[in-house]
């Protein structure tokens, strides 16, 4: 029988028990799940392009691009549209079928719209989703990028509220989801997760997923960011997060979220190839592709592509398959039988 709930009133103690849970039975319970909406062998690709770097005004602790720290970073004006489309063309050949670019802004300028407007339109021409990250948006611009065919947009929540204030204090925690009501209203995709491993406590990385889960409706996508700490940056020396909590934060996701589809993304530079294989099996179905994301670290392609292969995962064909609708996913899941599920056992009969 499908345990499949799309819920949005998920508390604060109901996922914590999620986190608590012993290894195996959260997996189990992600997993499971997991095989009900996706091919758990399937995983969607992005590639992600910095199109302008540097000289943020906001003042992110974790982040190298901030004007306020000295990381060594230079900075760069916003790209020009060949070079753009040369990076789309080389993502779509190595297999990525999303591109996402990145600008480190508080918000874009007015000035800089059609030239965005442009970008979208031509990237779309190319056969592939588009995806944009650039700060706060308002109702107006979240319109325009909508009408130029933006299929994404990715503005993260970080955190939890509680937490939030500790790590960023040049905007607040309701911009940012002001931001994502923005976003959806338009028609866009919500694109939004958040980042461990920043010095906080289990139950602001339960608060990071309660928040996300119980949005009217939950992101399309749910980026899980392992911090990289980055010399000059108020967070270079925190403690590493232990791996396994990563784990669970993966497979809680998976269990809040079931229709979404979660990235394994920042920090795979420094996951062993063994940890990356239980975030898949706890229900990561999502990765950034090249070796850089944004201005931090990433697997070569190759490396990726030898884990895919040792692992029997194959990257998710052309563009994106659109979810179902909420009912029918449901009903799908209500009628499901998979045909490997001899290979498993009821947990919840032993």
């Amino acid at each position: 029988m499908s345990q499949l709930q799309v819920r949005h009133d998920w508390k604060r103690e109901e996922i914590e028990a999620l986190f608590a849970l012993p290894m195996n039975d959260l997996l189990f319970k992600a997993h499971s799940l997991h095989r009900e909406v996706y091919d758990p062998n399937e995983v969607q690709i992005s590639r992600l392009l910095s199109i302008k770097t540097g000289a943020c005004p906001e003042d992110c602790k974790y982040c190298p691009q901030s004007a306020r720290y000295d990381t060594g970073l230079e900075k760069e004006r916003l790209l020009a549209m060949e070079t753009v489309l040369t990076e789309a063309r080389s993502a779509k050949a190595a297999g990525a079928s999303r591109f996402c670019m990145g600008a480190a802004w508080r918000n874009p300028k007015e000035k800089d719209m059609p030239y965005l407007k442009q970008m979208v339109q031509e990237v779309k021409a190319l056969g592939m989703e588009t995806c944009m990250t650039l700060g706060m948006l308002s109702e107006d611009q979240a319109n325009d990028l909508a009408g130029a065919g933006l299929d994404y947009y990715n503005h993260n929540l970080d955190t939890s509220p509680e937490y939030y204030g500790d790590v960023i204090t040049t905007r607040t925690y309701q911009n940012r989801l002001d931001t994502l009501t923005n976003v959806r209203a338009s028609g866009m995709k919500v694109c939004s997760g958040g980042i461990v491993g920043m010095g906080e406590k289990a139950t602001d990385r339960a608060g990071l997923l309660q928040q996300l889960a119980n949005l009217p409706q939950h992101p399309d996508s749910v980026p899980i960011n392992m911090l990289v700490k980055v010399a000059g940056t108020p967070f270079e020396k925190l403690d590493d997060l232990d791996p396994l909590e990563f784990v669970r934060t993966i497979a809680v996701a998976r269990i809040l979220m079931p229709l979404s589809r979660v990235r394994l993304s920042a920090g795979r530079e420094n996951m062993s190839d063994e940890l990356q294989a239980m975030c898949f099996f706890a229900g990561a179905n999502s990765i950034f592709y090249g070796c850089k994301l944004l201005t931090t670290p990433n697997p070569e392609e190759s490396d990726d592509m030898g884990l895919f292969r040792r692992l029997g995962l194959r990257p998710e064909q052309g563009p994106a398959a659109k979810l179902e609708e909420e009912t029918a996913v449901l009903a799908k899941a209500a009628a499901y039988q998979d045909k490997s599920s001899a290979a498993f056992y009821d947990a919840a009969a032993l």
